[in-house]
């Protein structure tokens, strides 16, 4: 269960950075596009390359053991690189969400909108297959692992499109989104900390 945890842990430690994917299911939800859809194709999207990226660095694990070390250091340097990120950005400030109202859409167009968004972002791939299929990969149990990063993954975009017509204020204050980049920075260093230790 400890690798189960870790899953959901460092899943929503990424998972809820704000990036493009994020952005654009914020604004649709909250103009009140399709977000049944929108929550189902992004889990689909994120569960697939999560549970590919731990499989594959698994197997590369066991081929070839005397990469562990490698693909731990990599792991500690882009949680490190993360979290430099969220905290510089904490302290520099920002403007916050702005959202765009959009005009309703049939079913089909939100789940193209929503697939493309998802796998032409190159950040879902780094996240996904780069940096959780490798610290998957040096799990005690890499299946409880990506089982974790799937169960974050739905637990954050069912949570942004269920609660989006309710977020509009909150997540207009610069002041809310520094502390929350701040809160996700020190989430990350700590992970890089736990990391180094295994």
């Amino acid at each position: 269960m400890v690798s189960f945890f870790s899953g959901i842990f460092l899943g929503l430690s990424l998972i809820v950075a704000i990036g493009a994917q994020n952005i654009w299911v914020l604004s649709q939800s909250m103009a009140g596009a399709n977000r049944l859809v929108i929550a189902t194709v992004c889990i689909a999207c994120d569960a697939s390359l999560i549970i590919a990226g731990v499989f594959i660095a698994n197997e590369v694990k066991l081929l070839l053991p005397s990469l562990v070390p490698w693909l731990t250091y990599a792991g500690i340097a882009m949680l490190l690189y993360l979290a430099f990120g969220a905290l510089t950005r904490a302290i520099k400030g920002s403007s916050g969400l702005n959202i765009t109202h959009s005009s309703r859409q049939h079913w089909r167009v939100t789940a193209l909108s929503a697939l493309a968004i998802s796998l032409l972002n190159p950040h879902v791939y780094l996240d996904t297959l780069v940096l959780l299929g490798s610290l998957g990969a040096l799990q005690a149990h890499p299946s409880y692992f990506a089982a974790g990063a799937c169960v974050a993954s739905c637990f954050w975009f069912g949570s942004l499109t269920t609660f989006a017509p309710k977020l509009r204020v909150l997540l207009s204050s610069p002041l809310r989104w520094r502390i929350f980049d701040t809160s996700i920075g020190f989430i990350l260093l700590f992970s890089a900390t736990q990391l180094w230790f295994i």
